[in-house]
């Protein structure tokens, strides 16, 4: 209970934020070269894109405007260890494999400086591995889950929800009657033709400024995201694909055999898991479109989360409680373990606190 507040920083920042950056992507040379389509044309395409199977290699870059993660040294906890590398998630610059052949064979490769972690399912199994500590967990699908969402082993984030193509679904699917979509320039991402698809929020309640999706002119899949705050001149969110295959990798790629020495553990699957999913705090959402805001209710946060050093570090002391203020985001925890959070600034969730 104690590090609750960090686990729910990455289940509401990462879909609209694990990739930030302000660096430009280098293109190919020469423009990219695709018949003319309307907005609309170009969401049609990115609906009916049937590209099950690709590999890649995929780059983002984070600046959120949050201090630097200080290094655990050897007498911080396992729990400090986990924050740490949770945030650094959200806070890094990473370098990432990823093969995909239906949903069902996925794996991801977070290139770290001088280590490596992994995150491959296989059918019914599921791995992840740390390099670093040489620790390896497995966990087994149920049956009837099989062909459904994989539920993460761990407290660790999804490594495919940096993808361009899982951050573009999650905007795209958010697309209404409150976002302007238009087209800009065509690009080249990964030396591939491709559109640009932008969406413009219609409020200035919002922090976000404009999203840009670069969509694969062959196979309408996303191959780069980036997100603009408002008032910026320059991406402060960006996720790419350096370079793209869309054909289904070797079947090799998703077999893993831990390595000699590694210490795994087993993780069997939870029982009650759906009574166990129903007792969670049950969020309230106020506003609408790019300005919503996410409440969840008191005792939410216990009080001895917010004495942790590292939250203490990356939240300010405000009216009502602290808060985790970024160029994309903003997180209130109030006083009585409420938790607000929403593309909007900080007074916003103090407004709606009240």
């Amino acid at each position: 209970m104690k590090h609750r507040l960090i686990r729910w920083l990455p289940a509401i920042v990462v879909p609209a934020a694990i990739a930030a950056g302000a660096i430009a992507i280098p293109l190919a040379a020469g423009a990219a070269d695709l018949p003319v389509k309307s907005p609309a044309d170009v969401l049609r395409l990115v609906a009916s894109s049937d590209t099950k199977a690709f590999s890649g290699t995929v780059e983002q870059t984070t600046d959120l405007g949050l201090p630097s993660i200080p290094k655990m040294g050897g007498g911080s906890s396992s729990a400090d260890s986990s924050i740490a590398s949770t945030l650094s998630l959200l806070m890094g610059d990473h370098s990432a494999k990823v093969y995909v052949d239906g949903p069902t064979k996925v794996r991801v490769q977070l290139l770290d400086q001088l280590a490596e972690r992994d995150a491959i399912r296989n059918g019914s199994d599921v791995w992840l591995y740390q390099s670093s500590d040489q620790s390896v967990t497995h966990a087994t699908i149920p049956a009837h889950e099989k062909s459904g969402e994989t539920p993460a082993p761990t407290a660790t984030p999804d490594a495919t929800a940096t993808t361009p193509q899982a951050l573009a679904e999650k905007f795209l699917a958010a697309v209404d009657p409150s976002t302007q979509v238009t087209l800009g320039p065509n690009t080249k991402v990964a030396n591939r033709d491709a559109y640009d698809l932008v969406l413009t929020p219609r409020t200035d309640a919002t922090l976000v400024g404009s999203v840009s999706i670069a969509v694969d002119g062959q196979t309408g899949l996303p191959l780069q995201v980036q997100v603009t705050a408002r008032g910026a001149s320059s991406p402060s969110f960006q996720a790419w694909f350096k370079d793209f295959t869309p054909s289904a990798p070797d079947a090799s790629v998703f077999s893993f055999t831990p390595p000699k020495g590694a210490k795994v553990t087993e993780q069997a699957p939870k029982t009650g898991e759906h009574s166990t999913a129903t007792n969670r705090p049950k969020p309230t959402v106020t506003g609408t479109g790019w300005a919503t805001i996410v409440s969840l209710p008191a005792g939410t946060v216990p009080a001895q989360a917010l004495a942790d050093p590292l939250v203490a570090q990356l939240t300010q002391s405000v009216g009502g409680g602290r808060a985790l203020s970024t160029s994309l985001m903003s997180v209130l925890v109030t006083a009585d373990g409420r938790l607000l959070a929403g593309a909007v600034p900080v007074s916003a969730l103090q407004a709606a606190a009240q």
